[in-house]
């Protein structure tokens, strides 16, 4: 199947504003939501392309592991830290100190 990146941005858009305030989710979770398993690497090019509308938290997205790869995306590697930090989330040497506890999973909080 051949995704259309255009579409494809717009439907991980859709799913990102939807991540709560202090909750954090990752690139492959929002893809398997999307139904493309092998999909999180474009879930972050879609992040990345993000950052010149106002609405979407791409800072809510972060990597398997709760690692802040994205931050350098940003404009201000630190700009990532403090909005996750303003919104109540730890963070710790660029990774989400207690990740399973404030992990938000698309496919289990959403329905279809």
């Amino acid at each position: 199947m051949k995704i259309n990146r255009e579409n494809f941005f717009d439907l991980v858009y859709q799913v990102v504003r939807l991540i709560p305030k202090g909750r954090v989710t990752s690139y492959g979770a929002v893809s398997n939501y999307l139904g493309v398993k092998t999909g999180a690497r474009m879930v972050g090019y879609a992040m990345n392309a993000s950052h010149t509308q106002p609405d979407i938290p791409a800072h809510r997205v972060v990597n398997r592991t709760g690692l802040l790869t994205g931050r350098h995306h940003f404009g201000n590697p630190n700009l990532m830290q403090n909005l996750l930090e303003a919104e109540g989330v730890r963070i710790k040497n660029n990774q989400v100190v207690d990740f399973q506890s404030i992990f938000w999973d698309p496919a289990k909080e959403l329905q279809f």
